[in-house]
């Protein structure tokens, strides 16, 4: 059917008869292996004629013949005819399972799998879904026409060929797909990838233009994605996240070629690690390295800074690496997930196929990259470390100072020729103060060039007067020597600096100076090489330099000035980029002269992102009033990223000493460990923050933690208890105006009555918290309780009402890029599509669903999409598939103690058992639902006695 309407058997054509009996047959086709009656035949071929129902018969018995010995046959049942056939020979379901079965192979990270499906699945297409047939004489609008799953389909194809380097196939398949469709932006963006992979950056220009063309027709603009491509194609370049190259490189030829020749190798080792002491220019040989091997990888080249061994700075960990290699990969934020595995996952996928450099710079231990290291055979790592590799991990080179001819050439480099004319031994004596590190002789040759009036006799004089310090420091003593006394302590405070890095607004609150006064000042300091400036007004200090510095105490009043600034911006950051959540955020009573005010939310939440790695340093190096402050402000950026692990572990420290502290601390963990799935122990933490809420009398706060409370309560089972929890939360929410609150507390007050068949009145709540979630802003809210509104009306069978609100939903955690909201919204539409037996709509919503979710650990969602895609599967006759999907919705259920989610599968797997005739199987799980569902008291209890005394099989037996 997909083409003109044919049918072969043993390589022969079946001959199918004149245009009347092929409508019939469509018919069939269209509902193979399930009844259908004379009158109901007629009436879609024949619909203003009724007499002709006698006509039917006569087909039949033709097709009958035409068919004889094919293995197809036409029976006659006790209401009509049923065409049984095994649905692969049928090209549109043979389309569908290919699809399913590529989505698995994705799933499964066996890209080479899916595409070998996907062709398959694409080349099923012989023209337009059966373009020889009139639609409106075999069911006119009721007939689902699948072509955008074929365009979904040959998207994927084209995506995947592009990931694991076959962009010759892409070009040519989005080629000839742009010709048919010049206004389809997904094609014109495949189609343009492939072009820029393959070198044609002029070609991909050009389909811009068509694409933009095209648009302009209908009033539409480019989107980003096109604009983005334009641009890159006009740059020609790759993305590259490497520093500027080492000024005045020097020497280490035999370690640059053993990187080369480890690099231009097949060995299964795809990477080389560079280690020794601190100075000795580990960091300097991988980027010099890196640039000189841009042309054998052209696809990319990342950098990322672990930090292993950056004093008063926690090594990255492997999920904050990964967050930044993905991001500098062009993974939206929105798209990473949240656990390690899932990320590694996306992580190695990215490179499959490419030609991409990773330079994994100071680490802390072969485990911290190992998941970092790339798989893909044609990648390659550069790791730089002050501890030794594995040979099982990569080529060795271990550093040594620079030899005595190559560090004098570096100093002289540095200084030029005539500063040193004639001076050679003392320029050599002068290197070997320096231990021949590559650090000390660029701070000393710093030093000779900012006073021009030294001679080289005096800098060797200011090294020989260093004193106690050891040989490879004495250039930084003496270059802090040097400083006058306001440099000096900029200098000292940057050796207990809490993060990685600070920006000029930072700095100049740590030093206590206005922006201007701290702008010189680093200046400076950057000026004799002691910082180094990573991004604009964004400074830091190497990490052989900060052990200098940090050897004195730290400013106990500096560094809570910077806390300071940390905590008071924060607050103003937070409320502005989540003015929903303002009456739930914990009050900041401190003062900063140098604190930012955000007028628009992009802004507050770009600093957020900016300065997540220091504020999470600052939460560990803080004192505990700060810390949880700092903490309790930035759950919500977490919350909202799906990056609570991230967040969990960062306040394990956090000790706070009073009822006020502990009470926002155990709120935020109850939640976070309800979304992880430990509903207990989500309970346990909300009933403490209850507590304390209660014995400090702080309304909102005593409501957030009912709502905590209920929502625990209701995952593990007494659903009336959460009810009256709720409504509890949702009169102190009205006490205190809380418009946030009240809309999520009725929306969970209809998710519960939804549980319990009261659909009318789970509408009439829905219904009233979505105008309160929308007047307060909290738009994550409104998408959730968009979501159960619909899911309600779908139970009262209002399907066309039901959708707008789920897409409105969609469109909302789509524009958020919260893809947990956005799975919810689209596995909702799945099951609309499925109670209206548009079953290939159902699935292809359920596939963007589980796309969407992708990388997320929702235990709530996993569950959802198991329990939808069953029924689908199941109301479509896949029963084996139906039964997988309950049973994993099963192992979810007993992970987390949601009693829900279990009664819903073990009904599910009964009903399914029953139906495949295994009823001696399915006794087991008709007992447990009932048995789950009267511990609910829930009325679905009723319904599976009266269900079970209705069945003459084992199933029924008591």
């Amino acid at each position: 059917m997909l083409g003109p309407l044919e049918a072969w058997h043993d390589h022969t054509a079946v001959p199918l008869g004149d245009q009347q009996q092929r409508f019939i047959l469509v018919v069939l086709l269209l509902q193979a292996n399930k009844p259908l009656s004379p009158e109901r035949i007629t009436e879609i071929v024949w619909p203003d004629n009724p007499e002709r129902r006698t006509l039917v018969r006569g087909y039949i018995n033709k097709l009958r013949k035409t068919f004889d010995g094919t293995g197809a046959e036409i029976e006659r049942t006790a209401t009509g005819y049923l065409l049984r056939i095994d649905e692969g020979q049928i090209d549109t379901v043979r389309f569908d399972r290919l699809r399913e079965e590529a989505a698995q192979a994705q799933q499964d990270n066996d890209q080479r799998r899916a595409i070998e499906l996907l062709r398959e699945a694409v080349t099923l297409w012989r023209g337009r879904f059966l373009e020889d047939i009139d639609i409106d004489r075999i069911g006119g609008a009721e007939v689902f026409v699948p072509t955008e799953g074929y365009h979904d389909a040959l998207g994927d194809l084209a995506e995947l060929e592009l990931v694991t380097g076959d962009y010759r196939s892409a070009r040519d398949r989005m080629r000839r797909a742009v010709r048919t469709s010049p206004d389809h932006q997904k094609y014109a963006e495949l189609l343009m990838r492939a072009l820029i992979a393959g070198g044609d950056g002029a070609g991909a220009i050009r389909v811009f233009d068509t694409a933009s063309g095209a648009l302009a027709e209908s009033g539409i603009e480019p989107g980003t994605v096109l604009r983005n491509l334009a641009e890159r194609a006009r740059r020609g370049e790759p993305g590259s996240s490497l520093p500027s190259r080492p000024g005045a490189f020097t020497g280490r030829s035999g370690e640059l070629d053993k990187i080369a020749a480890a690099a231009a190798g097949s060995d299964e080792r795809r990477a080389v690690w560079i280690s020794g002491p601190p100075g000795v220019g580990k960091s300097g040989l991988a980027v010099e390295a890196a640039h000189r091997l841009r042309h054998r990888f052209p696809d990319g080249q990342l950098l990322v800074r672990l930090n292993g061994f950056t004093p008063n700075v926690a090594p990255m960990s492997v999920s904050d690496a990964l967050d930044q290699l993905l991001t500098d990969l062009g993974v939206p934020a929105e798209q990473i997930p949240d656990t390690v595995g899932r990320k590694a996952t996306i992580y190695q996928s990215r490179l499959y196929g490419t030609k991409t450099l990773v330079v994994l710079d100071n680490a802390a231990s072969p485990d911290q990259i190992r998941p970092l290291l790339p798989e893909a055979r044609d990648c390659f790592a550069v790791v730089t470390s002050r501890k030794m590799g594995e040979p099982d991990i990569s080529e060795h080179v271990r550093l040594a100072p620079l030899p005595a001819d190559d560090a004098s050439a570096l100093f002289q480099r540095l200084t030029g020729p005539a500063r040193v004319r004639g001076r050679s031994a003392d320029v050599a004596g002068l290197v070997k103060r320096c231990g021949y590190m590559p650090v000390s002789i660029t701070i000393a040759a710093a030093l000779l060039r900012k006073h021009d009036r030294w001679s080289l006799d005096y800098l060797i004089g200011q090294l020989d007067d260093t004193g106690a310090w050891r040989e490879d420091g004495a250039a930084i003593h003496a270059s802090y020597r040097q400083l006058d006394a306001d440099q000096q302590l900029v200098f000292r405070l940057f050796g207990h600096l809490p993060g990685p890095d600070v920006d000029i607004v930072g700095a100049a609150a740590l030093i206590g100076r206005d922006i201007a006064g701290t702008r010189k000042l680093l200046h400076d300091l950057h000026e004799v090489c002691l910082l180094e400036e990573v991004a604009p007004e964004r400074y830091q200090m190497l990490d052989s330099i900060k052990e200098f510095a940090a050897l004195e105490p730290a400013s106990t009043d500096a560094l809570e000035r910077l806390l300071d600034f940390y905590l008071v911006t924060l607050a103003d950051a937070v409320s502005v980029a989540y003015p929903f959540d303002r009456t739930a955020l914990p009050s900041v009573e401190r003062e900063s002269p140098h604190s930012l005010r955000f007028a628009r939310d992009d802004k507050a939440l770009a600093w957020i992102i900016a300065e997540r790695d220091n504020l999470m340093a600052a939460i560990r190096q803080a004192d505990p009033d700060r810390a949880w402050r700092i903490a309790s402000l930035i759950w919500r950026h977490f919350n909202t990223a799906n990056r609570i692990d991230d967040w969990i572990d960062a306040v394990r420290s956090v000790r706070p000493d009073d009822d006020y502290g502990q009470a926002h601390v155990l709120y935020r963990l109850s939640i976070a460990n309800d979304r992880r799935g430990r509903h207990a122990k989500a309970l346990d933490l909300a009933e403490q923050a209850l507590e304390s809420w209660t014995r400090l009398g702080d309304v909102p706060g005593e409501a957030a933690a009912l709502c905590a409370i209920a929502v625990s309560t209701m995952q593990l089972g007494p659903h009336e208890q959460a009810a009256r929890h709720f409504e509890a939360a949702l009169a102190k929410y009205e006490q205190c105006g809380d418009l946030r609150g009240q809309g999520h507390a009725l929306s969970s007050l209809g998710y519960i009555n939804e549980q319990h068949g009261r659909y009318e009145l789970a509408v009439a709540q829905n219904e009233a918290a979505v105008p309160l979630l929308r007047e307060s802003g909290h738009l994550q809210g409104l998408a959730h309780a968009l979501n159960n509104l619909g899911a309600n009306q779908q139970n009262l069978g209002m399907l066309d009402e039901a959708i707008p609100h789920h897409l409105e939903a969609h469109e909302i955690a789509v524009e958020l890029g919260d893809m947990c909201v956005a799975a919810y919204a689209l596995t909702n539409i799945a099951d609309a599509h499925r109670l209206a037996g548009r079953f290939p709509e159902a699935l292809h919503h359920h596939d963007l669903a589980t796309k969407a979710a992708a990388g997320l650990t929702d235990a709530e969602l996993q569950a959802s999409l198991f329990r939808d895609r069953a029924a689908t599967e199941k109301d479509r006759g896949d029963l084996g598939a139906a039964l997988r999907l309950y049973r994993s919705l099963l192992d979810v259920a007993a992970g987390t103690g949601n009693r829900t989610h279990e009664s819903l599968g073990q009904i599910g797997a009964a009903r399914t058992l029953h139906d495949m005739g295994r009823h001696g199987e399915a006794v087991a799980h008709w007992e447990a639902a009932e048995s789950v569902y009267r511990e609910l008291d829930q009325p679905q209890a009723e319904e599976v006695r009266r269900e079970r005394a209705g069945l003459t099989c084992a199933c029924g037996q008591r």
